[in-house]
């Protein structure tokens, strides 16, 4: 996955859409939030997985030994017992980015109280920003609106690829040269 251009692997963690019972929504809702807002030339692959903390963590980990820039993982991040997306991203993280988490869910919780169940976080591996989001599109865009303008810059200190966002979408910050 290391080219010239940016990647970013968007991995959808569901048992039903996996086994082509359910449409996935939250890898085309990614996607197309990611194409609505990135304007540098952007790589985007997408996979769905089954739920459960192996299958989660294995995937990961190849993503990040293919120097994916940015993983998006959408779904399993709720309290129900298959859902172990967090104790799979915790296996392999080098740092924990907790202001992520904490803002998605504040974010959320303005449009919905069950948001307080979400347990979605962030973090680096290697040169990979690692985010997991929730399953259902409109709730991906509330997470990514409220975080991205974080994300080019970190991107940039990890020493991942560069992205650009359309500022009347999300301004990113990047601190000014002195």
């Amino acid at each position: 996955m290391s080219h010239a251009r940016p990647t970013a692997a968007i991995v959808t963690v569901s048992d039903r859409a996996f086994a082509g019972e359910y449409e996935d929504k939250g890898g085309p809702g990614c996607e197309a939030w990611l194409r609505g807002v990135v304007i540098s030339p952007l790589d985007i692959e997408r996979s769905i997985i089954p739920d459960g903390r192996a299958s989660v963590r294995d995937k990961l980990r190849a993503l990040v030994s293919l120097e994916a820039d940015l993983i998006l993982v959408t779904g399993g991040t709720g309290p129900a017992p298959r859902d172990e997306t967090p104790e799979a991203i915790a296996d392999i993280l080098d740092k924990e980015l907790l202001g992520f988490g904490e803002e998605m869910r504040r974010a959320s919780l303005e449009e919905v109280p069950t948001a307080i169940l979400s347990r979605q976080t962030a973090g680096i591996a290697g040169k990979s920003l690692i985010i997991s989001l929730p399953g259902k599109p409109s709730a991906i865009a509330t997470c990514l609106n409220r975080v991205f303008a974080s994300v080019p810059y970190c991107l940039d200190l990890i020493g991942a690829g560069y992205i650009e966002t359309d500022p009347s979408k999300i301004k990113a910050f990047r601190p000014k040269a002195k």
